[in-house]
């Protein structure tokens, strides 16, 4: 039998990664799973123009995620699941493949912009970095995705 003791679940907030949110909640209740829910800030280049316009810090940007990721803690916590929250500074890719390890999750759900073509090949796809290298069965969900989970 396949035991999945806890799900790591990325965040950014997006429509795709608060489906992947559901799933990773359905799935938790399901086998009595813990969540790692996880929130990426990508280090911001500074401008050597300090007179542009305040662009928020990535200290900053991590205090407005850990007020934003809280109200989805709550709401797993309310069904009766485990949750750990983390906001860490960092490249996506390399941060979601190192939290898969220290975390010791079993398992990774994570959205998917579903970008094509030339946005792709410029943007890099965070998803598709991940499960080429992750060592865990990977659940990519997309925003736009048909709803199973009732």
């Amino acid at each position: 039998m396949i035991t999945i003791k806890s799900i790591l679940c990325p965040l950014d907030f997006s429509d795709a990664s608060k489906n992947a949110f559901r799933y990773a909640c359905e799935f938790a209740r399901s086998m009595g799973s813990k969540i790692y829910l996880l929130h990426i800030v990508e280090p911001r280049p500074i401008a050597a123009d300090m007179t542009l316009t305040y662009i928020p810090v990535e200290e900053d940007l991590e205090k407005a995620a850990r007020e934003d990721i809280e109200p989805l803690a709550q709401e797993a916590r309310e069904k009766g699941i485990d949750v750990q929250v983390d906001v860490v500074i960092g490249i996506p890719s390399e941060v979601i493949l190192h939290q898969i390890v220290e975390s010791d999750a079993s398992m990774l759900i994570m959205g998917s912009h579903g970008k094509t073509g030339l946005s792709r090949l410029l943007m890099g796809s965070v998803a598709e970095g991940v499960v080429r290298k992750a060592k865990v069965p990977v659940l990519i969900v997309k925003a736009d995705e048909k709803e199973f989970i009732s």
